[in-house]
């Protein structure tokens, strides 16, 4: 079994188990009661019915029609696979309806038509277009999709867009922008080539044109060459863009050409005709997966050159998941009656505007250590940019309004601010950021045990998705079998601790051991017997520098595991506790729980001490710490001794980390609810704010409440991750999930990271 054939049976799996499909439909209101159900349905749903009959517009009041958008398609132009039909490009819809909820919390019914006839298309969405908000039109093939949209614009009264024109068209342009501001060049004057002469293609031109390109400054071909006013198979939309000397070929149309736009197909353009462009030339090879020209190749011909490509690999993505969400978010919020060019234009310029700003640390840490700064490698925002939700969507809500579309304005800014941000608490971005940034970097990673299949799996994809390197321990055959039912054909590095081969490394690492214990009552014949375990030889290797970091615990209880980390290991320079904090993927964000795993009944020093650790991981996270140290107690109610020991710790942090946001002893409800804080303790420095950081009193509290969230809420946890350890060693919860190790791995390379660039810090100190 190939590389392709395990990553085909990934995909299906992924789309069958649990559950087939990738969407599903949640209740919103209370049902538990009889009382309950009268209201939800007969006799009480009557009376908002009545309130809509009077005026339709009550329909949003009553009804989640304003949250709602139809992400509707006939299948005949599903992304790279063509006319493959309405029920096949179900999967496509169902991954369009989450790219709409994770990054703008709207909802989404996918809807998939059986017709390829124009009209009856029409009619059918115009049919059903009373339940939804907004419709986006999707994978329609060109050049009917124009009719499409340009009919149900003008006949609907809700906000209609085909996204596969107007997102690429969006997005590039705010590239373009920021591209020929880079280059000096005027808008009005450049020369540009495009590649493709699709849907997308069409609207990228007629925006450039709004924006302030000139028709006649557009060369356009398809793939049958050159438009020009010679050919009489162009619709009336291509004849725009005709003015071309007929039979021009690429290379002659590219020279000195200032912008290449391909929407075509891949390895067109050569390095001899990108050779051949102005100066400072911008090339947008958008054809996906393989662009138009390589982008090695591309930065390799033409060191002057600004570059956008469709993939995440490369830097200046064009991705139509800057616009969509946000745009649709926009116009929804004020009620548009239809996505105006007025608000395709604020998109533009809000994207372009943005790229310029200065760049969130959260975005740095997500794209790894080089700090993102306009310019040639950074000229449209990153997907993974929190802002974008709250400067794309007021844009357009803005234009709609300024207009006229708009039914129902916002008036105040600042709520509706606060309002997108609360939305953006549902996505749990956190995992995707930590495992950007170990991409970015990654780093040797030990799998202690191996020859566990999930383990093993875990260990294939930290290497397929480039987050670690890993280097495998366990029995070499049963690897080898296991890899062998993975499909996992990766040349990787396997080593038995137990086998002759390693007898020499096995007595080195002894040694030094036995050196560094020997007056602790260890002999060296327990040092060699030792190093004949797994954890004790994993250690070692980190430690001797010939792996950066280690991953164990699945198949054994953590203490079993701890202890070697702790005798080889230990604790980083200047700290004198270790600790472990949880990472939850709740529905109002990330919360950090500490200590989860270590320490049974800390003292007010240990919690002043953990409190500050999980800080750090916080910020690692690039995320700004709220602490509430958590108690049966708020501030003073009780005089039991764990209350108190709590009190303590809140004191001492207060005094000598005056501008940490820590408070407390608190009960947990009052600590993760603003509101009732800011009533009954209006003093507390967590009054108003978000809390994002637990620390419990002692470990069964902490520890329960994290294994109740993650069983009971079905909410991801990224952990226990070690804290205060002097290298990174991470310890898997027993059993743990394949995909609770690969979020584990990449925590012990991005720790690996922090820590190299702790200890270069320390050098320079020096």
């Amino acid at each position: 079994m190939h590389h392709k054939d395990t990553k085909r049976r990934e995909a299906l799996l992924y789309h069958a188990k649990p559950t087939p499909g990738k969407i599903k439909v949640m209740p919103t209101k209370k049902y538990a009661t009889q009382r309950d159900l009268s209201l939800a349905y007969s006799p009480g749903v009557a009376e908002p019915c009545l309130e809509i009959a009077k005026d339709v517009n009550n329909v949003y009041k009553y009804t989640s029609k304003g949250n709602l958008v139809a992400v509707i398609t006939n299948g005949t132009a599903v992304l790279g696979l063509g006319d493959i039909g309405p029920e096949a490009s179900k999967p496509v819809m169902e991954g369009k309806a989450l790219l709409f909820k994770i990054f703008a919390d709207i909802d989404v019914f996918d809807i998939e038509v059986d017709t390829k006839d124009i009209e009856s298309f029409i009619q059918t969405v115009k049919n059903i277009a009373p339940t939804f908000g907004g419709i986006n039109l999707e994978d329609i093939k060109a050049p009917e999709s124009f009719e499409i949209e340009r009919r149900l614009v003008e006949e609907l009264n809700i906000p209609v867009m085909h996204d596969d024109q107007h997102g690429t068209a969006i997005i590039s342009s705010a590239a373009l922008l920021n591209a020929l501001f880079l280059a000096k060049k005027k808008i009005d004057k450049v020369k540009i080539v495009v590649s493709g002469a699709g849907s997308a293609a069409l609207a990228c031109a007629n925006l450039y044109v709004l924006l302030g390109v000139k028709e006649k400054n557009i060369i356009m071909f398809d793939k049958d060459g050159v438009l020009s006013s010679e050919r009489n198979d162009l619709s009336d939309l291509q004849k725009r863009y005709s003015f071309a000397k007929p039979g021009t070929d690429l290379k002659t149309a590219l020279n000195d050409a200032d912008v290449f736009l391909g929407l075509s197909a891949g390895n067109i353009l050569s390095a001899d005709m990108l050779k051949g462009m102005a100066k400072n030339p911008i090339v947008f090879a958008m054809a996906n997966p393989v662009p138009e020209i390589d982008y090695d190749l591309a930065i390799s011909t033409r060191k002057d050159i600004i570059m956008a490509t469709g993939r995440s690999d490369h830097p200046n993505q064009v991705n139509n998941v800057l616009g969509f969400p946000y745009i649709f978010r926009g116009a929804l919020d004020v009620r548009a009656t239809k996505i105006n060019e007025a608000m395709k234009m604020a998109a533009v310029h809000a994207l372009a505007a943005l790229a310029k700003e200065s760049v969130p640390e959260q975005v740095n840490i997500a794209y790894g250590e080089t700090k993102l700064n306009f310019g040639r490698e950074y000229i449209i925002p990153k997907p993974f940019d929190p802002r974008l939700i709250t400067i794309v969507a007021p844009a357009v809500a803005k234009a709609a309004m300024d207009s006229g579309v708009a039914l129902h304005p916002i008036t105040d800014w600042k709520k509706y601010e606060e309002e997108l941000l609360e939305r953006l608490g549902f996505d749990n971005k956190m995992v995707r950021l930590l495992i950007n940034r170990a991409k970015s970097e990654p780093k040797r990673v030990v799998f202690a045990e191996a020859d566990h299949l999930d383990v093993l799996k875990a260990a294939q994809i930290a290497h397929e998705e480039g987050i670690a390197i890993p280097i495998l321990l366990g029995s070499k055959e049963v690897i080898l079998e296991l890899k062998e039912e993975l499909g996992f054909y990766a040349d990787i590095q396997i080593i038995d601790p137990k086998t002759k081969e390693e007898d020499g490394r096995r007595m080195r690492y002894a040694d030094i051991f036995w050196k560094s214990r020997q007056r602790r009552g260890i002999s060296l014949y327990e040092a060699q017997k030792w190093m004949r375990e797994r954890n004790y030889f994993a250690a070692m290797m980190v430690n001797d520098g010939e792996a950066d970091a280690l991953v164990s615990g699945y198949s054994r209880s953590y203490p079993s595991v701890v202890k070697p980390m702790m005798q080889l290991i230990g604790k980083a320079p200047g700290i004198s506790l270790i600790a472990t904090t949880n990472m939850m993927m709740t529905t109002r964000g990330p919360i950090f729980l500490s200590d989860t795993a270590i320490n049974p009944t800390p003292s007010a020093d240990d919690l002043a001490k953990i409190a500050l650790m999980t800080e750090k991981t916080v910020r690692m996270f690039g995320m700004e710490p709220v602490i509430a140290m958590v108690s049966y107690s708020n501030f003073g109610s009780s005089p039991n001794q764990t209350a108190t020991t709590v009190r303590e710790a809140v004191a001492y942090l207060h005094k000598y980390y005056p501008d940490l946001i820590v408070d407390g002893e608190i009960q947990a409800d009052f600590a993760l609810n603003p509101e009732m804080i800011k009533n009954k303790f209006p003093f507390s420095k967590l009054a108003g704010k978000k809390v994002n950081t637990l620390i419990f009193p002692n470990l069964e509290a902490a520890n329960i409440t994290y294994k109740l969230l993650k069983e009971l809420n079905h909410v991801d946890s990224v952990g226990p991750i070690m804290l205060g350890m002097d290298k990174p060693v991470h310890i898997f919860q027993l059993g743990a999930s394949v995909e609770e190790m690969v979020n584990m791995v990449a925590v012990a390379v991005v720790d690996a990271q922090e820590k190299e660039k702790r200890n270069k810090q320390i050098k320079v100190n020096f």
